[in-house]
């Protein structure tokens, strides 16, 4: 996934979720960000951070903030790339470990049951259902998930462990937004209920995987498997 027109700034202060001060130049002007989630380790005054810029656009703002420099890790925090950094590896036929096949009739935002997923897809022929959660929250080389927590993200896990019992494909993938990473955990502390359905799914045969990104300032692609612990 590639950005167009991205340029250097310095951090300001977030008034609300949605926009952020920023220092571009001699400026001083208003990004949207792309993330609604805290971000509180990220956005700290004085740190160097990457917008995309949309001049002349019908926007309330033309600025994005996409990235954030956080001492040697650039971490993308654009809550939309997850998404399309996998669907670009699913269209270069990249799958998740355990669901293995011929990919047919790929869907996005695919409803099953009262859920809807990312993707929806046949595999050999068999219903797959694929979530992916965007992460952008580390500590010390350990990527963590959810930075808030999230019935939404708890409700998911409980319908792919339905799936699964049901004969389906089933798999979450964690696409961690940032290269760099040594291990991938849920963040009991955050919210234990995810944690706790994160295991259930994981004995219950869904597939599980965590995946480092290559991130520059202007593009975020699929990188290498990240080894999950799922313990507490």
């Amino acid at each position: 996934m590639v950005y167009g027109n991205v340029e250097e700034g310095r951090f300001l202060q977030r008034p609300n979720r949605f926009i952020a001060h920023v220092k571009v130049g001699e400026e001083t002007v208003i990004a949207h960000v792309k993330n609604t989630g805290r971000c509180k380790e990220l956005l700290i005054p004085g740190t160097t951070v990457f917008l995309e810029h949309h001049p002349h656009s019908s926007r309330k703002t033309d600025y994005s903030l996409i990235a954030v420099q956080k001492g040697e890790l650039l971490i993308n925090m654009d809550s939309q790339a997850p998404n399309k950094v996998i669907e670009e590896a699913l269209a270069a036929g990249w799958l998740p470990p355990d669901i293995q096949g011929e990919v047919t009739a790929m869907r996005r935002e695919f409803t099953w049951g009262d859920s809807r997923f990312d993707f929806g897809f046949l595999l050999d022929g068999t219903q797959a259902l694929l979530e992916v959660k965007g992460v952008t929250l580390e500590e010390n080389g350990r990527a963590l998930f959810p930075d808030a927590p999230t019935e939404r993200g708890v409700k998911h896990l409980q319908h792919l462990i339905k799936a699964k019992q049901e004969g389906l494909n089933a798999a979450v993938v964690f696409l961690i937004q940032m290269d760099k990473i040594d291990v991938f955990s849920p963040n009991d502390q955050t919210h234990p209920a995810f944690g706790e359905a994160l295991r259930q799914a994981a004995n219950c045969g869904v597939s599980i995987s965590a995946w480092s990104s290559k991130v520059t300032p202007d593009s975020i692609v699929l990188g290498c498997p990240v080894p999950v612990e799922l313990s507490c």
